[in-house]
């Protein structure tokens, strides 16, 4: 066993930095995974060409301003670490802000399930007993890389920060390739048959469809933030959330609308997972798949290293001030959070687990992450609204406060429409997981003798249970299903 010890609120001495270039990794790294491999088959399911244009469009401006509302935040609020944990616990109170810190975690462990389901149903065209990586033997082998990355990891932060970089580089390159290739085999006759999404619904439904996917590819535009303790300078890290935002997005988008000239988009939304090899494969042939399913393996292997880090780091910082148990904050000495990235590693383990009773394990984990993820976002949004409505910090810097107002308007209004989106199926299972993770807060609590709730807090409780209730008994009575 490593030798452990605990750190203290508020300590940051010893803390090497890092820089924008690697910030900016950070934010690509935790946004270029699994979901980009994705896309085609993802889109083709719910709408066409036109409806992807218009889904991108909204996606692309209300997660542009949410990445303005971490930049702005980043430098109105820089005694903030860890942002969108910090950001919930300062504007509506600790319960709430508890709530955010277990949904960004939660959602970052579902992630990471994600990725070895795509990683197994990958290897599964070429064994078949790994199945679309919701088999046994998919989940054996799932399980070896989860506790293999812990290790990793937990020999230090810094180390995986430069592993991190490297793959980040390395995974953009077959990404490029593929969109060079399809446009230069791009069917127009194809493309012209795609534009409606005929048979799908109306526009309105078609893009309503597609919003937990372009949610699910957007996680990590934050990333800088929650390693804001790390930058060099504060500025830094809104610089970095932008300057990897507005990458990704020209990605995201354009390895969607290319794919509609290659195949008729029904056959699109029956290819296997990941649908971006089948594409590439029905252009130039098989090793296109075999391309893309590399790229893929180093994409995804790199993501899931970010979002590990990530996890464990809200966890260790809602520790060090007080919301999460004491024990989530000890370090080893290598300055990993050895405690919290062994309950993240469980998690993940657990939540792999679930994939043998979900019909479509892949696409569940997707929307589960997306739908865990939308509170912490919401609050986000919210603290900035707050904070402009209420003009502080622009008394004492009145500069852009109109253009803050517009933005956080737009943010929040985006986040609210999110969950419309996602639907009640997912809202209440993702409350079977919040509920019981008040566990945690109530431990933190009792360790510094207070009392558990407060009369609000009790209440946000109340709520939460109750949905949780509804969520099982529905789950039980099959009027939803996973």
């Amino acid at each position: 066993m490593t030798e452990t010890t605990d750190i203290d609120s508020g300590t940051a001495a010893g803390v090497r930095k890092v820089t924008v270039a690697t910030l900016v990794a950070m934010v690509v790294g935790g946004m270029v995974g699994a979901g980009v491999f994705s896309l085609p088959r993802r889109f083709a399911t719910e709408t066409g060409v036109y409806g992807a244009l218009i889904a991108w469009a909204i996606a692309g401006t209300g997660m542009l301003m949410l990445a303005f509302v971490f930049q702005t935040l980043a430098v109105r609020k820089p005694h903030l670490d860890s942002g969108v944990y910090a950001y919930a616990k300062a504007g509506f109170g600790e319960y709430l802000g508890f709530f955010s810190a277990f949904g960004y975690w939660a959602s970052a462990c579902i992630g990471n399930v994600t990725y070895w389901v795509l990683i197994m149903s990958t290897l599964g065209a070429l064994a078949p007993w790994l199945g679309y990586g919701d088999t046994l033997p998919a989940i054996a082998l799932s399980s070896v890389g989860i506790w293999a990355f812990a290790w990793l990891v937990n020999r230090g932060v810094q180390g995986a920060n430069s592993i991190n970089r490297i793959v980040t580089i390395a995974k953009i390159i077959p990404i490029v390739v593929f969109i060079v290739i399809s446009l230069f085999y791009l069917n127009t006759s194809v493309f012209t048959a795609n534009l409606r999404g005929e048979g799908l619904g109306s526009v309105f439904s078609q893009v309503r469809g597609t919003m937990l996917a372009t949610v699910f590819v957007f996680l990590g535009v934050e990333g800088a933030s929650v390693y804001s303790r790390y930058a060099k300078k504060r500025e830094d890290v809104g610089r970095a959330t932008v300057l990897g935002f507005l990458s990704v997005l020209a990605v995201f988008a354009s390895v969607t609308i290319v794919s509609y000239g290659i195949l008729p988009r029904a056959e699109i939304a029956h290819l296997r997972q990941p649908s971006m090899a089948g594409v590439l494969e029905a252009a130039v042939g098989g090793w296109g798949a075999v391309f893309i399913s590399a790229g893929l393996m180093v994409s995804v292997l790199g993501a899931y290293l970010a979002w590990t880090l990530m996890a464990a780091e809200v966890l260790f910082v809602a520790a060090r001030d007080n919301d999460m148990p004491r024990f989530l904050k000890r370090v080893n000495a290598a300055e990993s959070p050895s405690a919290a990235l062994l309950m993240t590693t469980v998690l993940i383990q657990i939540m792999l687990f679930v994939t043998l009773a979900s019909e479509n394990a892949f696409d569940f984990m997707l929307n589960m992450t997306s739908a865990v993820s939308l509170f912490p976002f919401v609050l986000a949004a919210g603290y900035a609204l707050r904070l402009v409505a209420t003009k502080e910090t622009y008394r004492e810097q009145p500069d852009g406060r109109n253009r803050d107002m517009v933005i956080a308007v737009l943010a929040t209004a985006y986040t609210v429409f999110l969950l419309f989106a996602a639907g009640p199926k997912y809202m209440l299972i993702s409350l079977i997981l919040y509920a019981p993770g008040t566990v945690l807060f109530a431990m933190a609590r009792r360790e510094q003798g207070r009392v558990v709730f407060s009369r609000r807090e009790l209440i946000i409780f109340a709520v939460s249970i109750v949905g949780a209730i509804v969520g099982i008994v529905a789950l039980a009575a099959g009027w939803i299903t996973i």
